[in-house]
């Protein structure tokens, strides 16, 4: 059994725990698979968030040097908001017998965080 904070996600990758398709429509009616199938867009909980963009150094004469960490600009989104995201772009995994998706930052299109702070 694998646990979820042994894994490292890398670059600008995000792992999303799927929230569960909704199988009726909002009249109520059943929707056959092939519908279900055809929805562009899902939402998840966001479990890990790689660190983010990967940027050069500025200019280094030997960068092979162990002094020389690679920097990265920071993702926006963060562990436990609520992602709405494409679902053409996911990479579906099965983790512990539960469904989990990677997907990269530039598919995310909304984020919900449950933030007291946030005032509009």
């Amino acid at each position: 059994m694998v646990q979820i904070d042994k894994i490292i996600v890398v670059g600008d990758r995000v792992l999303i725990r799927p929230t569960a398709d909704s199988q009726k429509s909002h009249g109520g009616l059943y929707l056959p698979p092939s519908v279900a199938e055809k929805e562009k867009v899902q939402s998840g909980y966001i479990i890990k968030v790689g660190p983010g963009y990967p940027i050069a150094s500025p200019t280094e004469d030997e960068p092979w040097k162990e002094n020389n960490p690679t920097k990265y600009i920071p993702l926006q989104s963060k562990e436990g908001d609520l992602a709405l995201y494409l679902k053409k772009d996911a990479i579906e995994i099965e983790l512990n017998k539960e469904k989990l998706v990677i997907v990269p930052h530039s598919s995310i299109v909304l984020l919900l965080r449950e933030d007291d702070n946030l005032e509009f």
